[in-house]
C-alpha cells in the first residue's frame, strides 16, 4: 500500500475554490499567509507519508486489545500520536491563549484529510481532541478551559465524546446516565456508554471524557441533558494526572474496520465529573461538537477515497491483463479508465464541498455574519453524507479495479472499505444528516439554498467565455436544483423526509458541478478533461435524483407493513 498526501490538489482547491484568500484577509485570519499555508501542508503532508501510512496495515493486523482491564493499542501508534501532537496539528484551530494556531477551519480540514488518508484509525484521536477543544472553548468555565485546553491541544491529554447508550442511538434524549451533585461543585456520574471511539489509550497521560447525562429532577427527553467532563485521572493541585477515577473500559467492540482504534464500552461508577456550560444545555454544547465533528467524518471519508484510488492506480497501472494497447496494463482498458476516472472526480467535488463548508465557518468566525453561519449550517450533512458516501464508493469501486485480488487481503483493498464504511453512521447517520438538510436546515424558507444556488449560476455566468458548454450545463443544474428547493420547502416535513436522501446527493452533485467548472476554467488541461468526465457522465444523474423530489410522497403511501419480510 503506498499514499501520498495531495498537497497539490489541495494547494487548488483552497486558491481557487474554497476562498482562502478571503478567509486570510480577515484581521481574524491574516497569519494565514501563503507562507504559512504552505509550510502547513508541506509539514504535516511528511508526517502523514512518512510516520502515518506506515502504520495503516499494521493497525488491521494488530488491532487495539484490552488486556486485563488495559487498553493495549498497536505498535508504533503511540509514536504517531507523538508526532501529530508534537507537530501541533490537534491545535490548529484552537485559541492561542491555550497553546492552538488558532489558524482557519481549512486548514485544519486539508490536514485531517491528509491524516484520514495515511491512517484513518489514528486519526480518530485527534479528530475527537479537536471536538472536546471546540466545546470546551465554546461552554466551559474558565477554571476548566485553563486546566483542560492546553493539555488537549498539546496532546498531552486526549478527549473522548460519550453520547450513545444501549437503548439510547441516535435517540439522544433517551439516555439514563445520571449525574448526581455532590455539593462541592462536582458530580457522580453513573451508567453505561457504548460506541466510544478511543476510549482510552497507552499513550495520553489522562482521557477526558465528555460525559452526557442526566441531572435529578430534569425534564425528559433532549431538553433535561447536561455536559460533564469526567478524566480517567483526577488532577491534582497542579493539574497532573492524579487518582484514578472511577470509571473503567467494560470492553472493546469487534469491527469490521478501524481496528487500530479502540471502540469502547465505557462503565462509570460514581465517577467525579464538572459541569460544562448550563444545566440541561447539554444539547447545545454537543451540537458545538458535533457540527464541526460531522465536517471531520465528511474529510475522512475524502481522505480514505483518496488513499483507495491512489491504491487502485498504481494497480492498474501495474497489471498486465488482456490485450490493452500501450503499455499492456489494464489502466488502458476502456472501463479501468472510467472506473478510476469516476474515484478521482467524486474525491475532487466532495473535498471541495468539504472545504467550502470549513471556509464558511471560518468566516462566520472572522465576521460574525449570520449569512455565513446559514452557509456552514446548510453544508456541514452535506459535506459529511457525500464525503463519506464517496468514500464508501471509492473504496469499493478500488476493490473492482484490482479484480479477484481485491477481494484478498494481501493487497490492503479490502481495509479501506471496511475501515471507511462506519463513517456512514456514526456522527448523525447519513440520513439523519438528510434530514436534518430538509428540515432544520430548511426553516429559512430555503433562504440559505437558494443563495447557493444563486452562487453556482454567477460561477457558471462567469465561467461561460472559457469553458461555455460545461458553464451552461452547470446552471442549468443549479436551475433544477432550484425548482426542486421551491418544492421541497412547500411541501410538509414528513414528505420531505420521503425524499431527503436524493436531495441531499443532488445539491452535493451540483455543488460538486460548480468545483469542476472552477478547476475547468483555473486549472490545466488535465483538470479540465477531468471536470468534462464529471459535467458530462456524473453530474446529469442530479436530475434523475430530483425528478423524484416531487413524487417522494409516494414513499409515504406504502404501508410498514408491506416493507417487511
Amino acid at each position: 500500500m503506498t499514499y501520498a498526501a495531495p498537497v497539490s490538489e489541495l494547494r487548488f482547491l483552497l486558491e481557487h475554490v474554497a476562498g482562502l484568500d478571503r478567509v486570510a484577509g480577515t484581521e481574524r485570519f491574516a497569519e494565514a499567509t501563503p507562507d504559512m499555508v504552505d509550510a502547513i501542508l508541506t509539514e504535516a503532508a511528511r508526517m502523514c507519508d512518512e510516520v502515518l501510512a506506515p502504520l495503516n496495515r499494521k493497525g488491521d493486523a494488530d488491532p487495539a486489545r484490552l488486556e486485563n482491564g488495559v487498553v493495549r493499542t498497536p505498535e508504533g501508534f503511540g509514536d504517531g500520536w507523538r508526532a501529530i501532537s508534537e507537530g501541533g496539528w490537534i491545535g490548529i484551530s484552537a485559541s492561542p491563549e491555550h497553546g492552538g494556531l488558532g489558524l482557519p477551519m481549512l486548514l485544519t480540514t486539508a490536514v485531517n484529510d491528509m491524516m484520514s488518508g495515511a491512517c484513518l484509525a489514528l486519526q480518530l484521536a485527534p479528530l475527537m481532541s479537536q471536538g472536546q477543544i471546540e466545546a470546551l472553548e465554546a461552554h466551559a468555565s474558565d477554571e476548566i478551559k485553563a486546566l483542560y485546553l492546553p493539555k488537549l491541544v498539546s496532546g498531552e491529554w486526549s478527549g473522548t465524546m460519550n453520547l450513545t447508550e444501549p437503548q439510547a442511538g441516535s435517540d439522544v434524549g433517551a439516555l439514563r446516565t445520571r449525574a448526581e451533585p455532590r455539593g462541592d461543585g462536582t458530580y457522580a456520574v453513573t451508567g453505561q456508554k457504548i460506541y466510544i471511539t478511543w476510549g482510552d489509550t497507552d499513550f495520553a497521560e489522562n482521557v477526558c471524557h465528555l460525559v452526557l447525562a442526566r441531572l435529578p429532577g430534569a425534564p425528559e427527553g433532549t431538553k433535561g441533558i447536561s455536559l460533564f467532563v469526567v478524566p480517567k485521572y483526577l488532577p491534582d493541585a497542579e493539574g497532573r494526572p492524579g487518582e484514578r477515577n472511577t470509571l473503567k473500559v467494560v470492553s472493546l467492540e469487534h469491527k469490521l474496520g478501524l481496528h487500530g482504534s479502540p471502540t469502547a464500552v465505557m462503565e462509570y461508577e460514581g465517577a467525579t465529573g464538572w459541569l460544562v456550560g448550563r444545566e440541561n444545555g447539554g444539547m447545545a454544547a454537543m451540537f458545538t461538537m458535533m457540527n464541526n465533528a460531522r465536517l471531520g467524518v465528511g474529510t475522512q471519508g475524502i481522505g480514505v477515497a483518496e488513499a483507495a484510488f491512489q491504491q487502485a492506480a498504481a494497480w492498474a497501472r501495474d497489471r498486465k491483463q488482456g490485450k490493452a494497447a500501450g503499455t499492456g496494463a489494464i489502466v488502458e482498458h476502456a472501463d479501468v479508465k472510467r472506473m478510476l476516472a469516476t474515484m478521482r472526480a467524486e474525491t475532487f467535488a466532495a473535498r471541495a464541498i468539504a472545504l467550502m463548508c470549513a471556509g464558511a465557518i471560518d468566516m462566520e468566525t472572522a465576521t460574525g455574519s449570520a449569512a455565513q453561519a446559514a452557509r456552514a449550517a446548510l453544508l456541514t450533512p452535506i459535506a459529511k453524507a457525500f464525503g463519506t458516501e464517496t468514500g464508501i464508493a471509492a473504496a469499493d469501486t478500488g476493490i473492482q479495479v484490482h479484480g479477484g485480488m481485491g477481494f484478498v487481503e494481501e493487497t490492503g483493498a479490502a481495509q479501506f472499505l471496511r475501515d471507511v464504511r462506519v463513517t456512514a453512521i456514526y456522527e448523525g447517520t447519513n440520513g439523519i444528516q438528510a434530514m436534518d438538510l430538509v428540515g432544520r436546515k430548511m426553516k429559512d424558507g430555503g433562504e440559505a439554498a437558494f443563495a447557493l444556488t444563486d452562487e453556482i449560476c454567477e460561477g457558471a455566468e462567469a465561467a461561460k467565455s472559457s469553458a461555455p458548454d460545461l458553464a451552461h450545463a452547470v446552471y442549468e443544474a443549479a436551475e433544477t436544483l432550484r425548482e426542486a428547493t421551491e418544492a421541497l420547502v412547500a411541501a410538509d416535513l414528513e414528505a420531505r423526509f420521503a425524499v431527503a436522501v436524493p436531495y441531499l446527493r443532488a445539491f452535493a452533485l451540483v455543488l460538486g458541478g460548480h468545483a469542476h467548472l472552477a478547476a475547468a476554467v483555473h486549472g490545466d488541461a488535465a483538470r479540465l478533461r477531468l471536470a468534462e468526465f464529471y459535467i458530462r457522465t456524473i453530474l446529469p444523474e442530479h436530475a434523475s435524483l430530483l425528478a423524484g423530489v416531487s413524487e417522494g410522497a409516494a414513499v409515504l403511501a406504502l404501508e410498514a407493513g408491506e416493507l417487511a419480510a
